[in-house]
């Protein structure tokens, strides 16, 4: 990502690499639990410095991670994980959504916790930001989303974003060609990043069913990872190329982050000429 242009590179031009369900790594008990709730092996420092640049963190009412009814460390791992990389680093600029797991209590206070705990990294909210080149952002470097299960949802102006700044469309299902065409689908339905005023992320992902036999979440979700490049070049092909913007994945690796940048780099430098 350090290899991006941020001199004319706006942030709505940018495919965010992400992860799905991202702090997840160290959820669950070892072979007994984990396989049904893990979605990455990575912890948030080692995605940060493998070019992920988007997040997704579930939260209880005490501030621990979860994902569903399974709890892993509290979320001052994730925290500390974000303050080290950003000390190591100098224009990296992230996006990362705390949000509270559903069937959970909202943790008191969380939302004043998050902007002392992250300061002036945070790009407070403004609609103005997406016309805005990266650069430009500096010395801020994290859009910081908190969505809220009922407390009151962060108003014009705070630190932290509110959930409407970032959107997408959840199908639920195990089955690869029905996620990925539903998430075409969805991203046909989006306004061109040039006049939207929020974030939309497709989620490259399949979820276990209890009607399945197979409930790892790791097996489930291996089946569509292979189409990743396949989506994005779909997406351009049906003329959708100007509505991507975050794309997630479980289980990240690599080839997929080279595919976003890859992506950003090619639609900006058409934008350019």
């Amino acid at each position: 990502m350090s290899a991006l242009n941020l001199g004319d590179l706006k942030v709505k031009d940018v495919v965010w690499p992400a992860t799905h369900d991202s702090a997840t790594n160290d959820i669950g008990i070892p072979f007994i639990t984990r396989p049904f709730a893990q979605c990455q092996t990575l912890s948030i420092y080692d995605q940060l410095t493998a070019g992920v640049r988007a997040f997704d963190i579930r939260v209880d009412n005490h501030q621990h991670v979860c994902h569903g009814i399974l709890r892993s460390y509290k979320v001052d791992v994730v925290i500390n994980d974000i303050k080290r990389f950003m000390s190591e680093t100098k224009a990296e600029i992230i996006l990362v959504e705390f949000r509270t797991e559903y069937g959970y209590a909202d943790p008191p206070n969380f939302d004043t916790w998050l902007i002392q705990q992250l300061g002036q990294l945070l790009v407070p909210q403004d609609p103005v930001v997406f016309d805005k080149v990266l650069k430009d952002l500096l010395p801020a470097r994290v859009i910081c989303v908190w969505k809220p299960n009922k407390t009151p949802a962060p108003s014009p102006g705070s630190p932290l974003w509110s959930s409407g700044f970032l959107k997408d469309n959840w199908t639920d299902t195990d089955l690869p060609e029905t996620k990925f065409d539903a998430n075409l689908k969805f991203l046909g339905e989006q306004a061109p990043n040039s006049s939207r005023k929020y974030f939309y992320r497709v989620e490259n992902t399949a979820t276990p069913q209890t009607s399945s036999f197979v409930l790892d979440v790791y097996s489930v979700t291996n089946r569509i990872r292979k189409f990743a490049r396949l989506f994005l070049s779909q997406a351009f092909k049906k003329g959708f190329g100007d509505r991507l913007q975050i794309f997630a994945s479980d289980y990240i690796e690599a080839d997929f982050i080279d595919a976003c940048i890859g992506v950003t780099v090619s639609r900006h430098t058409q934008t350019s000429e």
